[in-house]
């Protein structure tokens, strides 16, 4: 558990103003990264006038200049208003429980999701059985429950994705909770009409041997026995973007001062006025890469999840776009030209969002 706490810190303090101005160093070192150089190559004039670029580099251009219009890199969502959602056990065998969720209108439109928490109502475990570790020596044992969510594809076939996992002691009973945030984001990233969100639980033993063997059965949730005592609760919490979120595109007749709400200004990059770019970069001669900026309204202190190492909120570029280029290229005396994309160049949307928060992943097919 330390390793992996360390590795999240690490991962996430490298995450420095994502939005802010593109420089043109940053352009110059993106260029060299894909290319595999270590710095610009010095060409004269006379090696790249009378160069001409072939029909296929040049629709390889355009076909990628198109597709930067589509494919945009998504960052994390964020919201605030609490909603909570009652759902029922589907399905009980052994230690695996499946949940489900009707979550269709359970999210407020123009709004973004902060948390998503999983309730489970853990009854308490029979003191003959808990008395009956004890003498084997089994003092304190736990119990690993896994939350994992559960997607049925369009053929028929299933499957999972880790979300939450944690040790829970066979003692004791109440209400446990789980961050299940993520569940939530992969489902809002399914297409319409989309299914129910499907929760499977799962309680594993994490002690070998005879001793704890049977600790799991221990662990039991509402609902699997005689006399439930609570349905699990999906809590929604999420933030009215109409007072959370960016405003979309600065007003270019408007200044920018420290009260404008987050919005997308426009940045413009002169390529041919750079040095280190002449005789190399033959497309496009400049580019619009925009910057985010303005401010963010702060929620309530009573709202704010306390993420470990998680800032304010901050106006951050949520969306960007690829950059294509035409590129020089000599090469055994003789030049020729190269398309490469450099990713994450042109900023397509501004949100806010806290600083350092990680970022969802991306539903795969």
């Amino acid at each position: 558990m330390q390793l992996l706490w360390l590795c999240w810190v690490l991962w996430v303090l490298p995450l420095a103003s994502p939005g802010a101005a593109l420089t043109e160093d940053q352009v110059l070192g993106n260029l060299l990264q894909q290319l595999g150089l270590r710095q610009a190559p010095v060409l004269d004039k006379a090696e790249v006038q009378g160069l001409s670029i072939p029909a296929h580099v040049r629709a390889e251009y355009v076909a990628l200049l198109q597709r930067s219009h589509g494919d945009r890199s998504r960052g994390k969502r964020f919201s605030q208003n609490f909603r909570e959602v009652a759902g029922r056990f589907l399905a009980s065998e052994a230690s695996t429980h499946l949940l489900v969720f009707g979550l269709e209108q359970r999210l407020p439109p123009r709004s973004e999701l902060v948390q998503a928490v999983l309730r489970l109502f853990r009854e308490p475990a029979p003191k003959a059985a808990l008395r009956r570790l004890e003498r084997l020596s089994a003092r304190g044992a736990r119990v690993r429950v896994t939350i994992e969510w559960l997607r049925v594809r369009d053929d028929g076939s299933n499957r999972t994705s880790l979300i939450d996992s944690r040790l829970v002691s066979v003692q004791g009973s109440g209400w446990l909770a789980f961050d299940v945030t993520e569940a939530v984001n992969f489902w809002q990233q399914l297409r319409r009409p989309r299914q129910p969100l499907l929760l499977q639980v799962s309680v594993q033993k994490e002690l070998l041997g005879s001793a704890a063997a049977g600790a799991h059965r221990l662990v039991r949730f509402a609902a699997q026995g005689a006399q439930a005592q609570g349905e699990p609760q999906l809590e929604l919490h999420t933030l009215d973007l109409r007072d959370y979120g960016a405003q979309g595109n600065c007003d270019p007749e408007a200044g920018v001062a420290e009260s404008t709400r987050c919005c997308r200004q426009e940045t413009y990059l002169d390529l041919q006025g750079m040095k280190w770019a002449e005789n190399w970069v033959l497309e496009p001669p400049g580019f619009l890469a925009y910057e985010c900026v303005g401010s963010c309204l702060q929620p309530p202190e009573h709202l704010t999840f306390t993420w470990p190492f998680v800032g304010p909120r901050q106006c951050i570029a949520s969306e960007t776009a690829a950059l294509p280029m035409i590129v020089s290229i000599k090469e055994g005396g003789r030049t020729r030209s190269q398309v490469v994309s450099l990713p994450n160049m042109r900023v397509q949307r501004c949100s806010c969002a806290w600083d350092g928060a990680p970022v969802p992943r991306v539903l795969e097919p």
